[in-house]
């Protein structure tokens, strides 16, 4: 990836369309000619599946997120605020929904187990908020963001005097760029830098306003030959990839029980099965820290079109700020209230009925944009009028709050408007 893509990239806030289009237009000044990228259906098939575990983070900080053995028990009740539920909101094309022949085909490591007795879960506050166009975040802590990517660096087994410390704010060049692009609607703010940056022996570390790390190798990193780490890769294969991973990244993973997880297994529209990450959490504690470190407590080791390692990407939302710990509703609660229409959804159509129901896991919502990070049942549902060639069915994602009713303030009801 060039200096220009990861810096747009990294300010993360600017229309997908036009961070391409500038980051394209600044190559072709620099070298003289024009071209153009194309992404397929594979590609499109990877980033809906990528889109269902968006967020997902892994803590450098000493010890897991929250020391909570065992379960929890609900605060006292007058002590909970009130939470709204937000709609989807993503730039991505197309719905959250993944392809297969069956769903046993698509794989997930979730802790999560439907006969687990779980009395309550917590609630974080976002600790960023956004500008009416979600173009500008607000809130962040770059103070911590140093210390995260001091953190990465040390794990690393980089000296910090060596670092070539920076951020992601524009030069004079690509601000002209993106003004043009954006025809002069940009607010005062908007250039400020939204990511430190360091630089040493060949990595770049990158640390966003989301805390989002990300280790970038200049060269790529080559695996051993006995690792086949490329889009064609078999779930035999990647497992191996994840075993040379475990042992060789111990250091940067600091995880007490590292499991890993290949996923999903989701199709191509040309009928290619195709794993579309490679991650890792960590799997001690009782079922609250298991469930909290899969949703909060993730690395993904990413990979270039060759099969190297082109960079790490690590994320640790702020969660220091807890709304509470809140009591929350069974599976089967959920579904009844799926049943009913109380959900939200970036497909296209309503949830065609019970029979449908493929997979329900419970997962946190936790992407830029959300107020709130808390707990939702995800319903895997058979999309009937959906059938693909190659014998493929689409599965499309529903969300069901898993707070109790009570305790929010708009119930979400479906009214058939999607992405």
């Amino acid at each position: 990836m060039k200096k220009e893509e990861r810096l747009l990239e990294a300010m993360g806030k600017i229309n997908e369309a036009l961070v391409a289009d500038a980051a394209l237009e600044l190559e072709e000044r620099k070298r003289g000619f024009r071209g153009f990228r194309m992404f397929g259906g594979a590609a499109l098939a990877a980033c809906l599946a990528l889109a269902v575990f968006a967020g997902a983070r892994l803590v450098l900080r000493e010890g897991p997120v929250e020391e909570t053995p065992g379960v929890l028990e609900p605060d006292d009740a007058e002590e909970l605020p009130m939470l709204a539920v937000r709609g989807i909101l993503d730039d991505a094309a197309g719905y959250e929904g993944l392809m297969a022949h069956d769903i046993s085909e698509l794989t997930c490591e979730n802790p999560w187990r439907e006969d687990l007795e779980l009395p309550a879960l917590p609630v974080y506050r976002n600790a960023l908020t956004y500008d009416e166009h979600y173009q500008k975040p607000s809130g962040g802590d770059f103070e911590a963001m140093r210390e995260q990517l001091f953190a990465a660096a040390d794990r690393l087994g980089l000296k910090r005097e060596e670092l070539e410390i920076g951020d992601n704010a524009p030069d004079e060049e690509e601000r002209e760029i993106i003004r043009e692009k954006l025809g002069g609607e940009i607010t005062e703010n908007y250039f400020d830098p939204t990511a430190v940056t360091a630089e040493a022996a060949g990595i770049r570390i990158e640390v966003d306003v989301q805390m989002r790390t990300c280790i970038y190798f200049e060269p790529e990193a080559v695996l051993p030959e006995s690792c086949r780490f490329t889009y064609e890769s078999t779930y035999e294969e990647l497992a191996a990839v994840a075993d040379y991973l475990r042992e060789e990244y111990s250091g940067l993973l600091d995880m007490e029980k590292p499991q890993a997880e290949i996923g999903y297994g989701d199709y191509t529209y040309a009928g290619k099965q195709m794993f579309t990450h490679l991650a890792f959490f960590d799997m001690a504690g009782g079922p609250v820290d298991q469930i909290l470190n899969y949703n909060f407590n993730r690395v993904e080791f990413c990979r270039s079109e060759d099969g190297r390692l082109s960079f790490v990407r690590i994320s640790q939302p702020d969660l220091s700020n807890l709304a509470g710990n809140y009591p929350i509703i069974t599976a089967k609660e959920a579904e009844e209230l799926l049943l009913k229409g109380n959900y939200i959804t970036s497909v296209p159509c309503e949830v065609p009925g019970g029979e449908y129901i493929r997979r329900v896991d419970l997962v946190y919502r936790n992407g830029d944009y959300e107020e709130y990070y808390m707990p939702y049942y995800r319903f895997y549902i058979e999309l009937p009028g959906e059938k693909r060639e190659h014998g493929l069915k689409s599965y499309g994602v529903y969300y069901v709050p898993a707070v109790e009713g009570r305790y929010l303030s708009d119930m979400p009801v479906w009214d058939g408007s999607f992405n």
